[in-house]
C-alpha cells in the first residue's frame, strides 16, 4: 500500500498546467516530508496552454499562453525516531503572456512573471497517530510587464521592470495518521510574504519608487486512505487568498496590474497496486469560475481537469510519470480601474492546458 502514495507526487507535478488562480503552480506541495527514510526527489514539468479569443474590435487575439517548464527538487531524512526534516525547492507562483500583433485593442501586450522558493521543514511525531510540522520559506519574485494596444488608452506603451526580491514567509500544519489502514490527514498553512520590488517604469524617467507586494496565505487540507488491499485513494483541498495579492506601481496611480479572486481548488483521485513494481492513479481536478472579468495578464478563470499518472519502483527508485488535461474557464479580459463590463476589451473562450511531468525519487 505504501508504495502507492508516490502518486501524490504525480498528481502534484502534473496539476501544474492547471493555472490555478490565474498564476498558481506548484500548488506548495510537501508530501515528501510524509515518505518513509531519507528520500531525494527530483521533478520536471512542461506545461502548453492555448488561451485566445477576439478581442471588442472583433479581431483574434491568437494563443497567448506561452508554454513553460516548472522544475522541483526535495531532500528528506529522518533526525531520529520522531523527528525529520525536509528541505524543498519548488517554483510556486509565476505568468506568461504574450498577445499578437493582431489584435488592435491589447497586441503585444505582454507578461513575464517568474518565482523560486526553498522550504526548510521539521516533523515531531507528537505519538503514533498526531504530528505537527512547520518551518520557514525564503521566496524570490521578478516580473516584467509591457501594456500595449488601444484598450489600455493612455497606458498604451507602457512598461515596467521588477527586480529579483527574497522575502520571508513561514509554514505551520498538522497530521493524523493511521499507517495500517494508510490514513493520513494533513492541514498545512503557507503564510503570505511581502516582498519590496525595485521598479522601473518607461513612464517615470526620473526614477521611481519600490513596489510592495505580499504574495497570497494559502491552506492546504491533504488527505489519502486505502479502500481496498491495494488501492488508495487520495485528495486534496486548496484556499489561496489571491482577492489580497495586489501590484501597484506608481504610475498607475494605486491601481493594481492584475485583481484575482480567491480560489478553492478540489483535487480527487485513487490509486491502484498492480504489481511488486508497477502502479497507476487518476484524478480529477475542480476549480470554480470566478468573476469573468479577469486581467488580460492572466485571462482565465476556473477549470476542470483529469490527471494519469504511472509509476515504476525498482530497489530504491521510483520514476513517476504523469500527463494532465485541463479544461479551463471562459473569461473576459478588461482594462482600466473599474472591474466593470463596460471595461471589457476581449472574450476568450475554448481554453485549455496540457501538461506533462516526471519525478524521479531515490531512497536510501
Amino acid at each position: 500500500m505504501k508504495k502507492i502514495t508516490t502518486t501524490l507526487g504525480a498528481i502534484a507535478l502534473t496539476a501544474t498546467a492547471a493555472h490555478a488562480g490565474g498564476i498558481d503552480r506548484s500548488g506548495q506541495n510537501i508530501g515528501v516530508l510524509f515518505e518513509k527514510g531519507r528520500v531525494v526527489e527530483l521533478s520536471f514539468g512542461r506545461v502548453m496552454p492555448t488561451v485566445s479569443g477576439n478581442d471588442i474590435a472583433r479581431q483574434p487575439t491568437g494563443n497567448v499562453a506561452i508554454d513553460y517548464s516548472q522544475v522541483g527538487l526535495a531532500y528528506k531524512y529522518d533526525i531520529n525516531e520522531k523527528a525529520a526534516f525536509a528541505l524543498i525547492i519548488d517554483q510556486p507562483f509565476g505568468a506568461k503572456v504574450s498577445y499578437g500583433t493582431t489584435s488592435p485593442v491589447l497586441g503585444r501586450t505582454a507578461a513575464d512573471a517568474s518565482s523560486v522558493a526553498v522550504t526548510g521543514l521539521l516533523r515531531y511525531k507528537l505519538n503514533e497517530n498526531f504530528s505537527i510540522h512547520g518551518g520557514l520559506r525564503a521566496q524570490q519574485i521578478e516580473a516584467t510587464v509591457d501594456l500595449r494596444g488601444a484598450g489600455y488608452g493612455s497606458l498604451n506603451g507602457y512598461s515596467v521592470k521588477f527586480d529579483k526580491d527574497w522575502g520571508l514567509g513561514y509554514v505551520a500544519g498538522v497530521a493524523y495518521e493511521r499507517p495500517e489502514i494508510a490514513l493520513r490527514v494533513a492541514l498545512t498553512y503557507n503564510s503570505g510574504i511581502k516582498h519590496n520590488l525595485k521598479t522601473t517604469q518607461n513612464f517615470a524617467p526620473a526614477g521611481s519608487p519600490d513596489t510592495g507586494t505580499k504574495s497570497p496565505q494559502s491552506v492546504n487540507l491533504d488527505f489519502q486512505t486505502g479502500v481496498a488491499a491495494g488501492t488508495l485513494m487520495f485528495g486534496q483541498i486548496r484556499w489561496a487568498d489571491w482577492s489580497e495579492f495586489k501590484l501597484q506601481p506608481s504610475v498607475l496611480r494605486g491601481n493594481s496590474l492584475v485583481n484575482l479572486d480567491d480560489t478553492t481548488t478540489y483535487t480527487l483521485g485513487v490509486g491502484r497496486k498492480f504489481n511488486e513494481n508497477w502502479s497507476g492513479a487518476v484524478s480529477v481536478v475542480y476549480e470554480k469560475e470566478g468573476n469573468p472579468l479577469v486581467s488580460p495578464l492572466a485571462p482565465t478563470t476556473g477549470r476542470l481537469g483529469m490527471t494519469l499518472a504511472g509509476i515504476y519502483t525498482r530497489d530504491n527508485m521510483k520514476i513517476t510519470t504523469g500527463i494532465n488535461y485541463t479544461k479551463l474557464g471562459d473569461a473576459t479580459p478588461y482594462t482600466g480601474a473599474l472591474r466593470d463590463v463596460s471595461a471589457k476589451r476581449a472574450d476568450f473562450s475554448g481554453n485549455k492546458a496540457v501538461g506533462v511531468g516526471i519525478k524521479v525519487a531515490y531512497s536510501f
